[in-house]
């Protein structure tokens, strides 16, 4: 690991924390901050990991405006067996900002330039500002003032949070006149906003047989409507051959997740137009207002470049952990479905995911079931074989996940998730993954998830146990 224009690394918290913050929100591309790392990319690590994360997120709440919440993401990580932290920054959209004490001036303004956060001409801030996003839904004051937000705490407090009576100053769901904010409107329990799951018969929108709508309440609920009715739609298929049952759903289960969640939050409200979902027999379309915003192009898009376009918005989703952290989206997306499923144009963003159920397989079924003479005759010499021999092939069965196990365990690092235990080991079946390295593994005692209430949760993860760190230092040596 080392410094580069979107990597700065502290091997402590310094006083020039929001000075390097403020110059990552000021440059075109956002970067990150590591804790706990030296200039020369060695892991020093850091002591009470969890009160400095809130130390540092008071800092950057106090001490940096425009307000930049939900804007950065504090994780905690481990590297050498030391704790670090990663302070994940996105490029802002009400640029300039700069360090509340010293104000929008030359020497409060900074952006990112190489490994270094250099301070802003007078020229660069007015040019910033000039082009200062104007129509965020943070600063459109809501046309109903009388609002409840009941829904909204039951959520925080299953997240295990608690709303006080500061929270619509603190979740930015005021006005600067101190008046509730279109994030106000959109959270609290009764709004004008409904959002629609169609369903068409066929592959055009001649024949509409579903026509769901989610809304007039917080979007929180709406949203959380929204992925449960298209999780029902996500069926499940099994076809059963000589070898194996197969089991296939319409869409990927993690990447259709993602879309949903990024549809709704970085949605163009102002157009007052909400996301739309529609299925047909082919595929799904996911249709969100707005395109992108005037400093992110299609290619940083892809690449995981943040530009939250209603960072209020984002910063409730990751205090409901409907969203993991920023960039994280786009890129989870594409380990599944191509750039071209993905349709930019002037007002809006469409993505289009084919499903994954061949018609060609369901033609090809009844020859599949056919068992011939010859078959059947197969069949009866394997029913002859002496126990000894199915032994010694399961036997050879135990001894080969074995291997496929400790090579798993020989490449583990931290925490990591299916897909990237998968990209390590050059694996592309998620199945054969999961019966033969994952899950002999987990009963072995090696490995254990990183949210075991949660298993099913597309943010799990997994990390050694003491054995399993025992046998990586075996296979080591």
């Amino acid at each position: 690991m080392q410094e580069s224009h979107r990597i700065e690394l502290k091997a402590i918290v310094t006083d020039s924390l929001e000075k390097e913050v403020v110059a990552f929100l000021n440059s075109r591309e956002g970067g990150v901050i590591y804790i706990g790392v030296d200039d020369n990319g060695t892991i020093i690590g850091i002591e009470n990991s969890d009160a400095t994360q809130l130390q540092i997120k008071d800092r950057l709440r106090n001490n940096i405006l425009p307000n930049c919440l939900g804007l950065f993401d504090i994780i905690g990580e481990e590297g050498d067996e030391k704790e670090i932290i990663k302070i994940i920054i996105a490029s802002g959209p009400e640029k300039p900002y700069y360090l509340k004490k010293l104000g929008m001036s030359e020497k409060g303004c900074f952006i990112r330039i190489g490994t270094a956060a250099e301070p802003m001409t007078t020229r660069m801030i007015e040019n910033q500002f000039a082009r200062r996003t104007r129509n965020s839904i943070g600063k459109i004051r809501a046309n109903q003032q009388k609002l409840k937000f009941e829904q909204l705490r039951i959520y925080y407090e299953e997240s295990g949070k608690r709303l006080n009576a500061k929270f619509p100053e603190n979740l930015g769901l005021l006005c600067e006149d101190g008046a509730f904010n279109y994030v106000a409107f959109l959270m609290s329990d009764i709004n004008s906003i409904s959002i629609k799951v169609a369903k068409y018969k066929g592959k055009n929108r001649v024949h509409l047989i579903e026509n769901n709508e989610y809304g007039y309440c917080s979007i929180i609920k709406a949203t959380k409507q929204v992925l449960d009715k298209i999780d029902l739609e996500n069926k499940t298929k099994s076809r059963i051959t000589s070898k194996e049952r197969i089991d296939t759903r319409l869409w990927n289960a993690i990447a259709l997740r993602e879309a949903i969640i990024n549809a709704i939050v970085h949605n163009d409200y102002s157009y007052e137009v909400p996301p739309k979902f529609e299925i047909f027999d082919d595929r799904i379309e996911i249709t969100s207002a707005g395109s992108l915003p005037d400093l992110l192009s299609q290619e940083e898009f892809f690449e995981g470049f943040s530009i939250p376009r209603n960072q209020e918005m984002m910063r409730i989703f990751k205090d409901l952990e409907l969203v993991e952290h920023l960039g994280s989206g786009v890129p989870r997306i594409l380990e599944v479905y191509p750039k071209e499923c993905f349709k930019f144009t002037e007002n809006f963003l469409r993505m289009t995911f084919p499903n994954t159920w061949d018609l060609s397989e369901d033609e090809d079924a009844p020859q599949e079931e056919q068992v011939t003479r010859e078959g059947q005759d197969t069949m009866q010499v394997t029913d002859q074989v002496t126990d000894q021999v199915k032994e010694q092939v399961r036997e050879q069965v135990r001894e080969q996940v074995k291997e496929q196990v400790n090579l798993m365990i020989s490449i583990f690092h931290n925490e990591m998730s299916v897909l990237q235990l998968m990209t390590k080991l050059n694996l592309t079946g998620r199945r054969n993954f999961l019966q033969n390295y994952l899950q002999p593994a987990l009963e072995a005692g090696l490995i254990e998830m990183t949210q075991p209430d949660s298993p099913n949760s597309p943010t799990q993860k997994y990390k050694l146990t003491e054995k399993g760190k025992t046998l990586q230092k075996q296979l080591k040596k």
